[in-house]
């Protein structure tokens, strides 16, 4: 009885065991194990057939080594003819992968209608309207002098044009003239208010300094409205050019610079992402747009005078709330970036969703994927990620992120308009370009873990580790044209090339790894 008891409990054992392994253990081991094509990390999906210049995004699902040559010699070579005498910032527009036709978009399709639009312009203005004549009553009422400024109302502003313009896909067209002319009119068009951020005036009296990460406020920024309306928000220069970030700082610390806002903004474009608002830069008069423009008492108190005889100001909370913190004009003239803001809440709904891959804001913490080498098989399992684009629009942003040494992406928004297709906006960028001698490879998890790309973001990644279309030589003469240049000192020019090489050589890791016959899952679809 006692044995027949024991080979009872050793059976059960057993298949408890066998159970375990088989599945636990066996599906974690298979890609490593398995030969090309059982079991690539990234699931066979077909999306709209989009046309690109002659070969559809969905031919060929999978690629294998031989597919990538296949793929250089049908997009990055016979179009020397047809762009000659371009620069290769125009060589780069004129390629095929830059010109892919895109349908006819239905109203569904467009975040917003004209007619809600003006709308809602017209609502702005009869709100600025009523609030300038309540402040001119009160200022009278203290013998307080309130200086006009000049305000119109156009249909056809550029901020109406490039908010119309915004679709399921991107934030513009490739061909949109309507951001040309809003980067025109946020350089020079005057400022007619100035006012801190909807998330600075929340953090007015709830700064707490025991905070590991600090909220808002270290890194000063302001709404500015345009006489026409548009609005832009400003961040001032807190560090040169030249100078990186020290090797001590933690990325939750690091400064916010303006110039990588800007040179994000040109970036993204050169991917074909157009995810990022239209940026510029502009030198800002201090006293006459800011100062003597703004409404609100807070932002004019923390206005003084430097002993070098500067105009300075400081954010409105305890924990920078101190001169040391300032920016100074000089005496009058500061430089930043000018972002255009994106249609109010209201009327385009946006949510913010945690990144995946999230770092962990504390000095010692780490975070799942940090420590588990199958975190993205979990991810892959979880909604929204296991389905549709969002894990490879992801994927997307982290490389974007790579290129530009952004350690600071914990959220990410979406309009909830375009739902779980919608596309990845990509907010804040100011802690980019902090140092050209270090690349953060761990931002390239999501793709060194997940083994997935777009295909579209594949071959203009290739396209742009060519000579004729460097990727450096194109982001020069993009940058060039913005009234701070130059924009981004050389070296960080340089380190572009470096970050995409090195871009490129994970994906070709992930072919290796899934096989180099037969099905292979790094490049997907569009």
């Amino acid at each position: 009885m006692m044995r027949r008891d024991r080979l009872l409990l050793v059976v059960t054992l057993g298949a408890v065991f066998t159970a375990d392994f088989y599945f636990i253990l066996l599906p974690k081991l298979r890609p490593r194990q398995q030969g090309p094509g059982e079991h690539c990390l990234c699931p066979l999906s077909r999306g709209p057939n989009l046309t690109l210049g002659g070969y559809s995004a969905v031919d060929t699902p999978w690629l294998s080594n031989a597919s990538f040559v296949d793929l250089q010699a049908t997009w990055f070579e016979g179009l020397d003819d047809s762009t000659e005498g371009l620069s290769k910032l125009g060589r780069l527009f004129a390629h095929p992968l830059y010109n892919i036709h895109t349908p006819e978009l239905g109203a569904e399709e467009k975040l917003l209608q004209p007619e809600d639009l003006m709308g809602y312009y017209r609502r702005k203005v009869s709100r600025w309207e009523r609030h300038m004549k309540l402040y001119s009553e009160a200022a009278a009422a203290v013998n307080v002098t309130v200086p006009e400024h000049q305000v119109s109302f156009d249909p056809e502003a550029s901020w109406l044009k490039f908010h119309l313009g915004i679709n399921r896909y991107a934030l513009y067209s490739r061909d949109d003239p309507a951001v040309t002319r809003l980067l025109r009119d946020m350089q020079a068009t005057a400022v007619i208010s100035a006012d801190y951020t909807q998330d600075e005036k929340a953090l007015k009296g709830s700064c707490d300094c025991t905070q590991v990460v600090k909220p808002s406020g270290h890194h000063l920024k302001l709404a500015l409205k345009l006489q026409n309306f548009g609005k832009a928000m400003f961040k001032p220069m807190r560090q040169q050019r030249d100078q990186e970030t020290p090797d001590d700082f933690f990325y939750f610390v690091d400064f916010q610079r303006h110039n990588a806002e800007i040179a994000a903004f040109h970036l993204d474009r050169i991917l074909d992402f157009r995810r990022v608002p239209p940026v510029v830069g502009r030198l800002v008069n201090v006293t006459g747009d800011i100062l003597l423009t703004t409404h609100n008492e807070d932002l004019k108190s923390v206005f003084f005078t430097s002993p070098a005889n500067n105009t300075c100001f400081f954010a409105k909370c305890l924990y920078v709330c101190k001169t040391e913190y300032a920016v100074c004009g000089s005496p009058d003239l500061l430089e930043g970036s000018m972002s255009a803001y994106l249609p109010g809440l209201s009327i385009a709904p946006r949510i913010s969703i945690p990144n995946p891959w999230i770092r962990s804001y504390s000095f010692t913490g780490r975070e799942e994927w940090e420590v588990n080498p199958f975190y993205c098989d979990n991810i892959k399992q979880l909604y929204p990620y296991n389905s549709g684009n969002r894990l490879l629009n992801i994927i997307d942003m982290a490389i974007f992120d790579f290129l530009i040494g952004n350690m600071d992406r914990h959220h990410y928004e979406i309009f909830t308009k375009f739902g779980d297709e919608g596309f990845l906006l990509h907010f804040d960028n100011a802690r980019g370009f902090g140092k050209h001698s270090r690349d953060e490879i761990s931002i390239l998890a999501p793709l060194s873990q997940c083994c997935i790309i777009k295909r579209s973001t594949w071959l203009r990644l290739r396209l742009l580790s060519q000579d004729r279309y460097r990727l450096s030589d194109v982001m020069r003469e993009s940058l060039g044209g913005d009234t701070l240049r130059p924009v981004l000192a050389e070296p960080h020019l340089q380190a572009l090339d470096r970050r995409l090489q090195r871009v490129l050589k994970s994906v070709h890791r992930c072919v290796r790894r899934c096989g180099s016959g037969g099905r292979t899952c790094p490049v997907v679809r569009e």
